[in-house]
C-alpha cells in the first residue's frame, strides 16, 4: 500500500501540529501551517488568537509543549534567536530596537552576532542597499531618519544575515502610504530571491495586495487557509472574529456644526529630550458632535501634542488651550479631566496603564475626576469594580475579570480597556492617539463606532493616528502633522489619499485650505 504524500517535502518552513500552553490559556492549539520558499504567506488573526506566540516559537523566543518544526525539510529546535538565525530566519519586530544617538552603521553592528571590521560591514551595507535599491547612508544618525528610514535598518540587519524566512510584524504601523509601497517593493525583490516571507499585519488591503497565501488563527487554532487575492478585506475579517463585521452607523445628516468645544491657539511646546519635536504655533478647533483627525509619520510632534492637550506638559499661557470657553492651557491634568477633558496616549504600557496594577485599580486612575468612585477621600471598591466590569463586557476585553493585572492582558486587549475606560466616563472632550492600533477587525470596528456614537451624543473628539484608512472612515476634517507643524483643517471628503501622504512626508502644496478653526 502506497503511503500519501509528505506535504512538508518542498517547503521552506513547515509546522505540524504545534501547542503552547500558558497557565489558564492554550495559546496555540495544535497548529500546522507550511510556508513555500520565496511565498509571501499571512498570518492574520484577532487579538489573542496566537499569532504572536506561534512567530515567538518559530524565532525561537520561545519552545513549543508539542508538535514538529521543519525547516528546509528537516526537523529543527529552535532553541533561541541565535539559532533560528544559524538556521536563516529573521525578524523584524513592530518595534524597532535602535538607539538614536547612532549610527546607521552602528546599530546594525550592534544586532549580529559576530564581530566584523567597520569598513568590510559597511561594504557589505552598501552591497545590499545596492543590491535591494534601499536608499540609506550608514553613517547617518537613526535621530535623523524618517520611520520609514528606521525601518530599512532592521532590514538590512536580517539582509546581512542572508535569511532564507524573514518574520514581519506589523511592518506598515507607522508608514505613510509611499514608504508602504516602497517597503512592498523591497519585499517582493526579496522574495524572488527565494527568501520566504511571513508577513503579520492587521491591515487587511495590505494582505490582499502583497501576500500569496494566507493561514488564519482564532482561539489558538487555524480555521482557514485562503488566497487573499481572491478575498474581500471584509471576508477575511469575519474569517478572523467568526462572526459578521459590522459597518459604523452614522447618526442621519451632518454631525458638524455643535458649539465649540475644544479650541487650541498658537500653542507652542519644546520637544521631547532628546530628539523630540518642538510644536509650533499650533492652532485648531473641534465642535460638539465632530471628530478631527491629525495624520502624521511618527515622530512629528504627536506625542508632545497629546502630552499638551492631556496636562501633562503645560501651555506658556492660559488662552492656549480652551475647553468650553474655559482656559486650561495652565492647568494640570486632575483639573482637565474634572473639566471634561480624557486623553489615550500611544503608549498602554506605563502611560496610558500601569502593568501592575488591576485592571479596577487602572480604571480608578482616570475615572475618578468623573465617576463616583471615591467618597471623603475613601475608595468605593464596589463601584470601581463595576465600572471595570462595564467597561469589560462592553468592549469584549479577553481577560478573567476586574482583578487581573493589566500586565497580564495581551496588548490589544489592553487597548480595549483603555478605550473602553475613557469613552464609559463620557468626557466632553476625548484626544485619543493610534485608537485602534494592534486590535483586530471586530475590535477596530467596535471602537470606531463607539467614538462615532460618542460624537453623536455631543462630545468632540481629536483622533491621532497615522492609519489613514482609519482617519478617512472617521473624521469629518483632517490635518497633518509635520515637524511640530499643523496643516489647516480640510474636509475628508475633499481629501485625495496621495495628497494625505504628501503633506505626512513634509510637502506642502499650495492649494486653497479651510482654516482650521471654523
Amino acid at each position: 500500500m502506497s503511503q500519501p504524500p509528505d506535504a512538508t517535502v518542498g517547503m521552506r518552513l513547515s509546522l505540524s501540529h504545534v501547542s503552547k500552553s500558558f497557565p489558564g490559556v492554550r495559546a496555540n492549539d495544535d497548529v500546522s501551517l507550511a510556508v513555500r520558499p520565496g511565498e509571501i504567506h499571512a498570518l492574520l488573526g484577532e487579538n489573542g488568537a496566537g499569532k504572536s506566540t506561534l512567530v515567538k516559537i518559530i524565532y525561537g523566543v520561545q519552545q513549543a509543549d508539542s508538535g514538529e518544526i521543519r525547516f528546509d525539510g528537516r526537523p529543527v529546535e529552535i532553541a533561541s534567536p541565535k539559532a533560528a538565525r544559524r538556521l536563516g530566519i529573521g525578524m523584524v519586530f513592530q518595534h524597532f530596537s535602535l538607539f538614536d544617538g547612532m549610527t546607521v552603521l552602528e546599530n546594525i553592528a550592534l544586532g549580529l552576532d559576530e564581530t566584523v571590521p567597520r569598513d568590510v560591514l559597511e561594504a557589505r551595507i552598501r552591497a545590499v542597499l545596492d543590491s535591494y535599491s534601499l536608499p540609506l547612508d550608514p553613517n547617518r544618525a537613526v535621530h535623523t531618519l524618517s520611520v520609514g528610514e528606521r525601518q530599512r535598518i532592521e532590514i538590512v540587519r536580517c539582509l546581512l544575515q542572508d535569511p532564507k524566512l524573514l518574520i514581519m510584524d506589523e511592518p506598515t504601523s507607522v508608514l505613510t502610504p509611499q514608504e508602504v509601497e516602497r517597503l512592498f517593493e523591497t519585499l517582493r525583490r526579496i522574495a524572488t530571491q527565494g527568501c520566504s516571507i511571513l508577513y503579520i499585519s492587521h491591515k487587511l488591503d495590505e494582505i490582499r495586495a502583497l501576500c500569496e497565501s494566507a493561514t488564519i488563527l482564532r482561539g489558538g487554532k487555524v480555521v482557514a487557509t485562503c488566497d487573499p487575492r481572491a478575498e474581500t478585506t471584509r471576508r477575511m475579517a469575519e474569517l478572523m472574529i467568526g462572526a459578521e463585521l459590522k459597518s459604523i452607523e452614522r447618526p442621519a445628516g451632518e454631525r458638524r456644526g455643535g458649539a465649540l468645544r475644544l479650541a487650541v491657539d498658537g500653542l507652542d511646546m519644546p520637544g521631547e529630550p532628546p530628539f523630540g519635536t518642538s510644536l509650533k504655533n499650533v492652532s485648531f478647533s473641534v465642535h460638539a458632535g465632530e471628530i478631527l483627525g491629525i495624520a502624521g509619520v511618527a515622530g512629528n510632534g504627536q506625542a508632545e501634542l497629546l502630552l499638551a492637550l492631556s496636562g501633562e506638559h503645560r501651555a506658556a499661557s492660559d488662552d492656549a488651550i480652551r475647553l468650553d470657553g474655559r482656559p486650561l492651557g495652565l492647568a494640570d491634568a486632575g483639573t482637565r479631566r474634572a473639566a471634561g477633558l480624557a486623553c489615550v496616549p500611544e503608549e498602554r504600557n506605563g502611560h496610558a496603564a500601569v502593568p501592575g496594577f488591576t485592571l479596577a485599580e487602572n480604571a480608578l486612575l482616570t475615572a475618578r475626576h468623573r465617576l463616583p468612585l471615591t467618597r471623603s477621600g475613601l475608595v468605593r471598591g464596589g463601584a470601581v469594580a463595576r465600572f471595570a466590569r462595564e467597561v469589560i463586557a462592553r468592549f469584549d476585553v479577553r481577560t478573567t475579570g476586574p482583578e487581573a493585572l493589566a500586565g497580564s492582558l495581551s496588548g490589544g486587549n489592553l487597548q480595549k480597556f483603555i478605550m473602553g475606560r475613557e469613552i464609559g466616563q463620557t468626557p466632553e472632550v476625548l484626544v485619543v492617539a493610534q485608537p485602534t492600533w494592534g486590535v483586530d477587525a471586530g475590535a477596530a470596528a467596535a471602537i470606531r463606532q463607539a467614538l462615532v456614537d460618542l460624537a453623536a451624543r455631543g462630545s468632540a473628539i481629536v483622533v491621532i493616528s497615522q492609519d489613514l484608512d482609519e482617519l478617512l472612515e472617521l473624521a469629518d476634517r483632517l490635518c497633518v502633522i509635520n515637524e511640530g507643524r499643523l496643516s489647516p483643517a480640510r474636509p475628508v471628503a475633499g481629501l485625495a489619499l496621495e495628497e494625505i501622504g504628501l503633506l505626512m512626508g513634509g510637502i506642502h502644496g499650495e492649494s486653497p485650505a479651510e482654516p482650521a478653526h471654523a
